[in-house]
């Protein structure tokens, strides 16, 4: 029996506070995901141009930009990417404004490990093989 190592899903990260994303990278890294982090919507917006991912997890509320501009920007243009918005206090004015916006799951903070592994465990298996149409290299 060959020993195979499972691929890995590479998911992005946005939050403008430090101790959020290295906890939330050290979660999912020590879970076999591939991740890398953004600090801002901008520097999110950045790394989409490039680089393909399963799934992005963001925050909503951040000082220059917030996560529902995030995904106003993808939606603009075209990237239909699984993403998990993580908010104490979530949107939803926005999302009965423009329903397109709504993300795929919503983490309402503070949210525990288990909640964290479980919401993306759960998208990733919903999602994983769909983006605009093709499979995307794992």
């Amino acid at each position: 029996m060959t020993n195979q190592k499972r691929p890995t899903h590479r998911i992005l990260i946005v939050d403008d506070e430090v101790a959020i994303r290295r906890l939330n990278t050290e979660i999912l890294t020590g879970s076999g995901y591939q991740v890398d982090t953004a600090e801002d919507v901008a520097s999110a917006w950045e790394r989409i141009q490039f680089i393909k991912y399963h799934l992005i997890i963001t925050d909503h509320a951040m000082p220059k930009a917030t996560g529902v501009e995030l995904l106003k920007k993808m939606h603009a243009a075209r990237m239909d990417m699984p993403v998990i918005m993580s908010a104490a206090i979530v949107p939803y004015e926005d999302f009965a404004r423009s329903p397109w916006l709504q993300p795929t799951a919503i983490l309402l903070k503070p949210y525990v490990t288990t909640e964290l592994l479980k919401t993306v465990k759960n998208v990733l298996r919903a999602t994983t093989g769909l983006h605009n149409g093709a499979r995307l290299p794992l």
